[in-house]
């Protein structure tokens, strides 16, 4: 996967980020964490290989909670709106990208739904539903 250059912000703007690298996982994870942390059926996770990241905006504003017994799992966020932030994971080179707060496309698509096993009996259940461009009158 070629390099590319990612931007995006948290939900009131105050942090931007620019995230370059490869491309290399994107997945929609069900597992409870995710679900807990995003308030959805599912996170949209992207993982940039042999990247780099960078930030405009008070970063004192960046705050970061770990589960205590996980591996790997962390929640970066701003601290005015709450919003997910990318965060750098250690002793690698991988940035992962919550792939909501992009601006830009990345040049790879979803690649698999991970965690089916903990998915919940709503979450992207029923291709039967009603769809609207916008909030419906």
């Amino acid at each position: 996967m070629p390099q590319q250059t990612l931007t995006g912000s948290c939900l009131c703007g105050a942090l931007k980020y620019r995230v370059t690298g490869e491309p290399a996982r994107f997945f929609h994870c069900h597992c409870s964490r995710c679900r807990k942390s995003s308030g959805t059926g599912h996170a949209s996770n992207l993982f940039v290989d042999q990247a780099s990241l960078s930030w405009d905006g008070d970063t004192s504003m960046i705050k970061s909670y770990k589960v205590p017994e996980a591996q790997r799992f962390a929640r970066t966020f701003c601290t005015r709106c709450g919003g997910p932030l990318p965060r750098e994971i250690p002793d690698t080179k991988l940035v992962f990208v919550p792939a909501g707060t992009l601006d830009d496309e990345p040049n790879i698509k979803p690649q698999a739904r991970i965690f089916q096993d903990s998915k919940t009996s709503w979450s992207c259940a029923d291709a039967e539903l009603p769809s609207f461009d916008q909030y419906p009158e």
